[in-house]
């Protein structure tokens, strides 16, 4: 796109981070509706504890990390490093359904990024030979803003806590009053989990959450349920 007509990168993070992005991520609760099903979420307090403490133990410490370090090298085009961080994204996918949200999330991004024609060929390609997972397919998208890296993991990390905000609304069930109470404490944790993310090297970066892996096991045969995840 010519640089008169696409959009600011500010524009472009606030695109990126909209809920209404069409990549599916309004049709997983990260095994929130599991956790509610078994009655550790079950009121406004505890699924904004829920909510907050996988900001910090999963997103932080994994995906966020992965971005942070994608990021650049997409700007350097760094497709060794790239490929290397996507398999360990597939690696840490401990069920069946977490391995289908980033897969699913992956391609519907890079269907996106193909249809505005802002990515090249070769860009493309790589990703399609992958098959890329969801944080590297929004890494890429991210490194086309052309953004500083904190305020990209912050806008990554804002579309990620609305979908959930949006997961508890419909599940525990709770108000829209209280959704917005949940986004404004997680407005104010997402700083720290960012500062975290990009402090994170290859040796610190993990993805051990186990009772998360449990409940999202649990969830696959759970008898209702509105999330894909």
């Amino acid at each position: 796109m010519s640089t008169d007509t696409a959009p600011s990168g500010l524009l472009q993070l606030i695109w990126l981070a909209s809920p209404a992005l069409p990549i599916g991520g309004f049709s997983y609760s990260e095994g929130l509706e599991a956790a509610i099903e078994q009655g550790l979420v079950h009121n406004e307090a505890s699924a904004t504890d829920w909510v907050v403490d996988q900001l910090h133990l999963t997103q932080s410490r994994g995906d966020m990390a992965v971005l942070a370090q994608a990021i650049p090298a997409w700007q350097r085009h760094d497709t060794a490093r790239l490929q290397a961080l996507n398999d360990w994204v597939m690696t840490t996918r401990e069920t069946a359904e977490m391995r289908l949200q980033t897969e699913q999330m992956g391609r519907s991004l890079l269907d996106w990024l193909r249809n505005l024609q802002q990515a090249s060929h070769a860009q493309l390609q790589f990703c399609a030979s992958l098959p890329v997972t969801y944080p590297l397919a929004m890494s890429f998208a991210l490194s086309l803003a052309n953004t500083p890296l904190d305020q990209a993991l912050q806008a990554y990390a804002f579309g990620w806590a609305e979908n959930m905000t949006q997961a508890a609304l419909k599940s525990v069930p709770l108000g829209q009053s209280a959704g917005q109470r949940m986004l404004a404490r997680l407005a104010r944790e997402i700083p720290t989990a960012v500062q975290t993310a990009i402090d994170l090297s290859d040796d610190d970066r993990q993805a051990f959450s186990p009772m998360l892996a449990i409940l999202s096991a649990r969830h696959e045969t759970q008898y209702s349920r509105i999330f894909r995840s």
